[in-house]
């Protein structure tokens, strides 16, 4: 049986890398599965998770990243993906989360409307629920 190599980076450190089974990237259009033979293909990443199925004889379970931004190749059975923001779903603090949440509100709220960096604080908001609100799907399933 075949497989994808995969090596999964964010700006400060490596994810990932090694071989899997398969791959579901979460992109602005919606799904995109990835199994081997896949045609090449460079495809932005939107927000949500990105599910990689490992091998068989490693086990053959899943792993989840939630990502938000950046990009992913496919070329000969080798995925690379660069992700803006990127947390494996059992990395996930919720209170550390929740407490950089709030930090986040009380720096944007403190600049006046219409201050550009209104809009960092904003996205880190933003990053925060979707981890809060991945985090909250995880638990609801076990």
């Amino acid at each position: 049986m075949g497989y994808l190599t995969c090596k999964f980076v964010r700006p400060d450190k490596q994810l990932f890398e090694g071989k899997c089974a398969s791959m579901t990237l979460v992109t602005y259009s919606g799904e995109l599965g990835v199994l081997p033979g896949h045609a090449s293909e460079i495809c932005a990443l939107g927000d949500g998770v990105v599910r990689i199925k490992h091998l068989d004889e490693d086990g053959g379970d899943e792993r989840d990243v939630v990502v938000s931004g950046g990009y992913a190749e496919i070329c000969n059975d080798v995925v690379v993906i660069i992700a803006d923001h990127a947390r494996a779903t059992d990395d996930i603090d919720v209170e550390t989360v929740r407490r950089t949440h709030d930090k986040a509100q009380a720096k944007r709220d403190a600049l006046p409307e219409g201050d550009h960096q209104r809009a960092y604080y904003e996205n880190k908001m933003a990053w925060c629920d979707l981890l809060l609100e991945k985090a909250g799907a995880q638990a609801a399933s076990e």
